[in-house]
């Protein structure tokens, strides 16, 4: 039984979990070509991928004929076809998953852009040899969360920890649902935009949230904004968010998502002059990157592996 690991940008797939017995190749680049993909997954039985790094559409899967089992990190994985997977008889299962790393992720970046962090550090470092500029408290800013679910509700305590009003809003939201969490509902995304010091994105990706942050929404955006992904990176509509950070709206953003990753090197979000300035940080998807998560990912990978070969699958999806 062959088993590639996928992704393994960190190698830590190795050093977290005990693959003892198991004939395992670990890679740790991205490859988005598909038939050099293809080339390379071909010998490979078993397949583990981290969350949605490499995708696995029906034209790989069906490429791959040795292929028996995905083992996925993480309860469930968007870029993987189940339906296809199913046909071709291959087993998809998953892991649990932790709940706070992004909260805590979108928590600095809050911090970060608010403070100036960034720019004061190149200050530091730079001609100026010191400090160049002044931050912002986030006591008694508002924090408007795009999105209410798991990691929405822990920003709403985190918020609230720091001093900061609470509101939100997304399609789905109910009276019932702010109330339980504590925040004020919002009534649309345009009014969530305009009240907020302070905007984050949780939400999942779907159809009907692609795009959704677009020119329209970030024409609104209250003076002085914060504008915070780190949820997937096609919620956003790119060169809408690019251009208003040129008018200032919003006054600044911090993304960890992107519409390609690994982030192209010669991608327009590697503005320069908006990075100098302290007005976009970038960070390389680091939401759910913690030595727990991955311990976590990958000893239940493990436990996925070593189950499905006795003919106990655990956590399947497909």
């Amino acid at each position: 039984m062959k088993i590639a690991v996928l992704d393994d940008y960190a190698g830590a797939a190795l050093r977290l979990a005990d693959w003892d017995g198991l004939d395992v190749t670990v890679f740790s680049d991205t490859i988005s070509d598909q038939a050099a993909l293809v080339a390379r997954l071909r010998p490979f039985d078993v397949i583990c991928l981290m969350r949605e790094r490499t995708p696995m559409p029906a034209a790989v899967i069906g490429a791959l004929p040795q292929l028996r089992l995905i083992v996925t990190s993480g309860p469930r994985n968007a870029s993987i076809d189940l339906d296809a997977a199913r046909a071709a008889g291959v087993t998809v299962c998953g892991t649990p998953s932790r709940k706070t790393t992004t909260s805590e992720l979108t928590v600095l970046m809050m911090l970060a852009l608010n403070r100036r962090l960034m720019p004061e550090v190149a200050a530091l470092h730079g001609p100026a040899s010191w400090q160049t500029g002044l931050g912002r408290d986030v006591a008694g800013l508002t924090l408007g969360l795009i999105g209410l679910g798991n990691i929405g509700a822990q920003m709403a305590v985190l918020g609230r920890a720091l001093g900061m009003q609470v509101c939100a809003w997304s399609q789905n939201l109910t009276d019932a649902r702010a109330a339980e969490v504590g925040v004020t509902r919002m009534g649309s995304l345009a009014a969530l935009m305009a009240a907020s010091d302070v905007a984050t994105v949780h939400l999942v990706l779907s159809p009907r949230s692609e795009g959704l942050l677009d020119a329209a929404a970030f024409a609104v955006a209250k003076p002085g904004q914060v504008f915070i992904n780190t949820s997937r990176g096609p919620i956003v509509d790119t060169p809408a968010l690019l251009a208003g950070l040129r008018v200032g709206h919003p006054a600044m953003a911090g993304l960890d998502v992107f519409d390609a990753e690994p982030l192209p090197v010669d991608d327009p979000l590697r503005d320069a002059d908006l990075i100098a300035a302290g007005t976009l940080l970038l960070t390389p998807h680091l939401g759910y990157t913690t030595e727990a998560t991955f311990a976590l990912f990958y000893r239940e990978t493990v436990a996925a592996i070593t189950a499905w070969a006795a003919g106990a699958s655990i956590r399947v999806l497909a």
